[in-house]
């Protein structure tokens, strides 16, 4: 059993073998030594605690003082700004070893009736730059992103930073003072206004995985256990994680505890066969049931970074889909696209997004995607059929309530192209049946109209016929009264003068 112990999470000590240097060591301690501020806002296990720790050595070495801030240890959750503000205090009186200089709860009970920043102001120019007048102070500030859960705003800490570096200008004695930051964020996530901010006069550290000729202190960890290449297998191993520094060192260890395993059953590697081992190793002990596998937690990180917010994880595995399916998406610092490279999915390379390494390729395939995308999606058996039949079949698209409940829940999202897509063409076809629907039913109405005109029409002619006959009936009626009324007279006037001669007669 090798003493060689390669470091799987967590931040390296100063004498870890396995440290790796790379281009971004060099970067922040000459720019610190000149005093810059300086920001490293990457994604996680990409070795930026290890590389605070790794700088304070080299600058406590030289003589400097150097204290260092973890965030996430003064706390986020139902934390007031009084405690935040004297958290900040404590962790500097802490890491510059004042306790047993000032009485802190002294000094902060004389210093009532000034604000919080007031306070944290004047512990830097009244006590850290006065109990080290010749010295210069290096301030790393870690788990920036904490932050983020705060329930207010610390614009005005950044705001602190910047008057430290303004103030250069009128007090020399701020020039011994110098800040470094890291963390998971983006400086527009970290303040809003853009005026006090200190990253637009600050300098943004990159840092990326190991490089085979930066990575060579891990090849003696190989090299301890007889490897007849370990160059060759460091290289197959760089060759799947690409260099980022958790999984390199955890497939660095599983490889020695794979060949220990192997020695017991007779089987060797053999040059010329590494990559088959390696490759086996990766699938059998990091991508085949990954979820249980995966400890320290890593992959488990970056799926639960993607699918937090549900807002943009639409959006965010649409884009990666596009990515694994082959599509060019250049880099265009959008909300979804930061977001997916400070998962560590995802890097920018000559413009356009890349998967990062292999392992992400295999563990967050196309059929990782589309499972997740199928759970967001409250349509997603629509969406897939319609999808299926080219997006020609109209049958499976939304309409009605199922549209309406698709559209809510699609609001405040951002959303992958297809859905978008999907989503507008459901909407155009509901209300194209709608249209067709209105138009049914102002066809019927003028239909039921012009049936009813024609009923009363057909009454108006049945009433005026017989109208007509009655009067026909009554003329006749009438007719037949006036000559019965003559004949009637006439028999009168006959009796009359007959009557009239027979008395004549007499």
């Amino acid at each position: 059993m090798t003493l060689y112990q390669y470091q799987i999470g967590g931040s390296l000590t100063t004498d870890a073998p396995s440290y790796v240097e790379r281009k971004a060591d060099l970067e922040l301690y000459n720019a610190l030594k000149k005093g810059e501020f300086c920001y490293i806002l990457n994604s996680r296990q990409m070795g930026k605690s290890s590389l605070i720790v790794k700088t304070r050595q080299r600058l406590q070495e030289q003589g400097f003082k150097c204290a260092t801030i973890d965030m996430s240890s003064i706390g986020s959750k139902n934390i007031t700004p009084l405690q935040w503000y004297k958290g900040v205090v404590a962790e500097l009186c802490s890491g510059f070893k004042l306790y047993k200089k000032i009485n802190l709860k002294g000094w902060w009970s004389e210093h009532e009736g000034i604000s919080l920043l007031q306070k944290l102001s004047r512990f830097i120019s009244e006590v850290l730059l006065v109990e080290f007048p010749n010295e210069r102070l290096f301030i790393f500030i870690d788990e920036i992103d904490s932050i983020l859960n705060l329930d207010f705003s610390v614009d005005d800490f950044f705001a602190l930073i910047r008057y430290c570096y303004n103030q250069r200008a009128i007090d020399p004695k701020y020039n011994r003072v110098a800040f470094a930051i890291f963390g998971v964020a983006t400086p527009s996530d970290l303040i809003q206004n853009r005026i006090c901010t200190p990253f637009n006069i600050g300098k943004a550290i990159e840092i990326h995985g190991f490089q085979l000729e930066e990575a060579q202190p891990l090849v003696n960890g190989l090299a301890v256990i007889s490897v007849n290449s370990p160059q060759a297998i460091l290289k197959e191993i760089l060759g799947w994680t690409n260099g980022q520094p958790f999984l390199t060192q955890k497939l660095c260890q599983l490889v020695i505890t794979f060949i220990q395993e192997s020695k017991t059953t007779g089987i060797s590697i053999f040059p010329g066969t590494e990559a088959f081992w390696v490759e086996r190793v990766v699938r059998e002990r990091l991508i085949a049931q990954w979820t249980s596998q995966d400890e320290p937690e890593h992959l488990r990180t970056i799926c639960n970074r993607i699918l937090a917010n549900s807002h943009c994880a639409g959006r965010m595995l649409g884009l990666y889909q596009q990515i694994l399916q082959g599509v060019k998406v250049p880099t265009d610092d959008s909300h979804e696209q930061i977001e997916l490279l400070l998962s560590g999915l995802v890097v920018r390379q000559q413009g356009y997004l890349q998967v990062k390494n292999r392992i992400y390729q295999e563990v967050f395939n196309l059929e990782w995607v589309e499972k997740q995308l199928g759970f967001l999606r409250p349509y997603s058996q629509m969406f897939d059929a319609w999808l299926a039949s080219k997006q020609t079949d109209s049958s499976r698209l939304l309409r009605g309530q199922a549209l309406i409940d698709a559209q809510i829940w699609s609001q405040g999202k951002s959303l992958n192209d297809l859905d978008y897509q999907f989503l507008a063409a459901s909407n155009e076809l509901d209300r194209r049946e709608m249209q067709q629907v209105l138009e049914t039913q102002r066809l019927e109405e003028v239909e039921a109209r012009l049936a009813e005109e024609r009923r009363r029409l057909a009454q108006e002619k049945k009433t005026a016929k017989a109208q007509r006959l009655l009067i026909i009936i009554l003329s006749i009626t009438f007719l037949k009264t006036l000559i019965l009324g003559g004949v009637i007279v006439y028999q009168y006037q006959q009796k009359v003068v007959t009557n009239q001669k027979i008395v004549t007669s007499d």
